[in-house]
């Protein structure tokens, strides 16, 4: 791979290292202050079916997945553990205190979860990993912070449809990206190093 190839990855890399970062404290804070509904001493709500609710955190929770797999791809496996721990960090800065144990031991467990899958089918199929691990994740995630969060898992049918939304939403994107890297692979090929 070529110097300039593999310095636009890196740039490209750390850019979804900060994004996968801020998705768990961004969702944090939208549990508390976006939703249609916001009853007292719950989360807020968003509608994520038809006559399905779920905390609206959900949305970004569902995309640090596809982000977290991104950043393995462009960075690698250590770069995306040092990713994972930022984000449980950040989370741990930003949740409500209910909400600090329930979050960073969802997040942990669920990106690690995330990992062990996407790991091993990533150079098999990249858009298959990335949607395999993904929904591992999201399950893993909702059950364990619905649980600790509110001693109920109630909302999870909400949470798991709300995270698989964005999940669906990726592959078009993994398409797009995998051919754009095979494309630059190609042209940066016969570039001097």
């Amino acid at each position: 791979m070529s110097f300039r190839l593999y310095t636009r990855r890196r740039i490209e890399g750390f850019a979804l290292l900060a994004a996968f970062a801020s998705t768990v404290p961004l969702a944090n804070w939208m549990i508390g202050n976006v939703g249609t509904s916001c009853p007292p001493d719950s989360p807020c709500l968003i509608p994520v079916a038809p006559g399905l609710l779920a905390p609206s955190g959900v949305i970004v929770a569902g995309l640090a997945f596809v982000l977290r797999d991104l950043v393995q791809r462009r960075l690698g496996l250590v770069w995306t553990v040092v990713a994972i721990a930022t984000g449980a960090g950040l989370s741990v800065l930003v949740a409500p205190p209910p909400l600090v144990l329930a979050s960073l031991a969802a997040f942990l467990v669920s990106e690690l979860a995330d990992l062990s899958v996407y790991t091993p089918l990533q150079r098999r199929d990249f858009v298959l990993a990335v949607v395999a691990s993904s929904g591992v994740g999201l399950v893993v995630d909702t059950l364990i912070f619905l649980q600790l969060a509110f001693g109920s898992t109630e909302l999870m049918w909400g949470q798991v449809v709300g995270k698989g939304w964005m999940v669906l939403a990726a592959p078009p994107f993994i398409y797009w990206l995998r051919a754009r890297d095979e494309r630059q692979e190609r042209k940066f090929a016969g570039a001097p190093a």
